[in-house]
């Protein structure tokens, strides 16, 4: 997914940054990757373009970490307050 981040791929694009691992294992993966709805591939001629899906990871965003991140950023912003009131 990390290799999406910036923009669509080929098949074989992503496939060659995994030296170590077969193109069917590669292929594997990102059929499951696929499937959960995370990528998206669209056939052009021979190629297979694969984009990042971002839409369900924003929506884990919001509804998971989103709660435990703002306590966390108020707790940060009164530390920051009471520091600069012993200052």
């Amino acid at each position: 997914m990390d290799l999406l981040a910036n923009g669509p791929r080929t098949t074989g694009e992503v496939v060659a940054e995994f030296k170590e691992i077969s193109r069917c294992t590669v292929m594997l993966h990102m059929k499951v990757l696929e499937e959960a709805d995370l990528i998206i591939i669209r056939r052009q001629g021979r190629y297979r373009w694969n984009y990042l899906n971002i839409e369900p990871i924003q929506r884990i965003y919001d509804r998971w970490l989103n709660q435990y991140a703002a306590p966390v950023a108020k707790e940060m912003v009164q530390l920051k307050d009471s520091l600069k009131k012993k200052d």
